[in-house]
């Protein structure tokens, strides 16, 4: 027990000894700690000292500055005012000055104004003054000439246009006249160089249509028993057979030149074999037949080979071959063809155009002719929906479609090809015509003369060449003739269709006849 309490004692001690030693080391922090926080507030309070007397300093300094760059500006400030005064008064000099100019210039311009009042009033009064003497001429005028004002208006109007229409004539015949001679000199040059270059046939080939006989007792045969013969030969071949009284002749008349060559053909043939009779009329007509196209396609393709043309579809090749049994008023048209293509192809040379389009299109301008006689449509329609068919490009399209004039021509190849068709049909011997055609063109001619106002007679000469217009000299003056002149070609141009070209040519005249008795 008592060592319990002993224990018990000292642990009570030790715990009394344990919290006095914590309270004096709390009493000891405290101490240090006031201490330090003392000395942190001297600290503090010198520094604050210190911070509010360097604030001071650099205020009053901050002070001083601002006083020095405010003096500093007031001073800039008041000099720059003393400039702006200056230039102001300056001013105001200036502009009192133009104030005073002013009022001197208005001053004078009232004086002015006031003087042209006065003469506008005494313009006024003299131009009343002439409107009166004007009227009293003018009365005077209209009783003397015997013309009313707007008569003798129109009476001037009408000298006027008289005198418009003389010069305007002259103009034109002026430029005419320099155009035509400058175009003539060129055109000349080029077409007889071409023409000179080209040696083609001037004369006319027809196509034969008539087959000699060794006798007459072969027409009978020909005919055959009750005509059988010659009846399988209209069959087979689709031509008509004449057997007349014309010694050793029998003549064949087709509309298909080529039928009518292969029925030529055939029919020599029968004549030389002798034996004549239906199944021999069948096979020989077959051969004949082959011959033929056989001859078409070489002739074709030697057309090519002169025109020097190629890569051209086979079937065009066919339709130039055909052109050889082909004619046109007389003229061969393959030939024709071949002599528009070498003429195109010189011109295009002289003129630096595309030459190998030119001869092309000459050669092929034609190959509707081929067809024209099988199918509806005129040539050129036929030629050209087949240069489109057998993909010929554009330019050769145009110029066979335009080698008429029918459509205008695009190019420059299509020209050459109009003008080369031109000089091939227009040369002496190149063509023939028939009367009743020939006829007609004249009296043709002649109506589109005679159809306008002011025309008496009209007269076609040199086979359709020139046209003779006597025209009424009262109402159609010099100057006119030459505008009537002009309006006439033009009609011809856009109505008919001619090789070559037409001169027109009017004669005014005014006779007077007297008698002497």
């Amino acid at each position: 027990m008592d060592i319990l309490s002993l224990l018990i004692g000292v642990g009570i001690g030790a715990i009394i000894f344990a919290i006095i030693g914590y309270f004096l080391g709390i009493s000891h922090r405290k101490r240090t700690a006031e201490a330090a926080i003392g000395s942190a507030e001297k600290e503090a309070d010198r520094i604050l000292t210190e911070a509010l007397n360097t604030a001071e300093a650099k205020k009053k300094e901050t002070i001083i500055e601002a006083k020095e760059e405010i003096q500093k500006q007031r001073n800039e400030t008041e000099k720059e005012l003393r400039e702006r005064r200056a230039e102001v008064q300056k001013q105001e000099k200036r502009i009192a000055q133009k104030e005073d100019n002013l009022d001197a210039k208005t001053e004078k311009l009232e004086k002015k104004e006031a003087i042209l009042e006065e003469k506008l009033k005494a313009a006024d009064a003299k131009m009343e003054e002439v409107e009166s003497l004007k009227k009293s001429q003018l009365d005077i005028l209209e009783r003397i000439s015997g013309y009313s004002q707007e008569q003798a208006k129109a009476l001037i109007i009408s000298q006027l246009d008289d005198q418009l229409d003389h010069e305007k004539a002259v103009r034109i015949q002026e430029v005419e006249q320099q155009t035509k001679d400058d175009c003539d000199n060129l055109a000349r040059e080029i077409i007889t160089t071409a023409i000179q270059r080209c040696a083609a046939d001037h004369a006319a080939e027809a196509t034969v249509s008539v087959v000699p006989l060794p006798n007459d007792e072969m027409k009978g045969r020909i005919i055959g028993r009750e005509g059988r013969n010659v009846r399988t030969l209209e069959m087979i071949t689709g031509v008509s057979l004449i057997i007349d009284d014309t010694p050793e002749v029998i003549t064949i008349s087709s509309f298909d030149p080529v039928r009518r060559e292969i029925a030529r053909i055939t029919i020599e043939k029968l004549i030389q074999d002798g034996r004549i009779h239906p199944a021999r009329i069948e096979e020989l007509y077959e051969k004949a037949k082959r011959e033929v196209e056989q001859t078409i396609k070489q002739t074709g393709e030697q057309a090519l080979m002169e025109a020097g043309v190629d890569r051209v579809h086979p079937e065009i090749v066919k339709l130039l071959g055909k052109l050889r049994y082909r004619t046109s008023y007389g003229q061969n048209v393959l030939k024709h063809s071949l002599e528009v293509s070498f003429i195109a192809g010189l011109m295009a040379s002289e003129l630096g155009a595309d030459v190998k389009s030119a001869k092309r299109a000459g050669l092929l301008h034609d190959i509707g002719k081929a067809l024209d006689h099988e199918m509806e449509g005129t040539h050129i329609a036929l030629g050209t929906e087949y240069a489109k068919r057998y993909k010929e490009n554009d330019l050769i399209c145009n110029a066979i479609e335009a080698h008429h004039g029918t459509v205008e021509p695009k190019s420059t190849v299509a020209v050459l090809i109009q003008a080369a068709d031109a000089i091939s049909a227009a040369r002496p011997g190149a063509r023939r015509e028939d009367l009743q055609n020939y006829i007609k063109r004249l009296e043709a001619l002649e109506n589109i003369a005679t159809s306008f106002d002011g025309v008496d007679k009209s007269f076609a000469i040199q086979a359709g060449r020139e046209v003779r217009i006597i025209v009424n000299p009262e109402k159609v003056t010099d100057d006119k003739m030459i505008l009537m002149a002009r309006e006439i070609a033009e009609k011809i141009e856009s109505s008919m269709d001619y090789p070559g070209e037409i001169k027109v040519n009017l004669i005014r005249e005014t006779r007077a006849f007297g008698v002497a008795k």
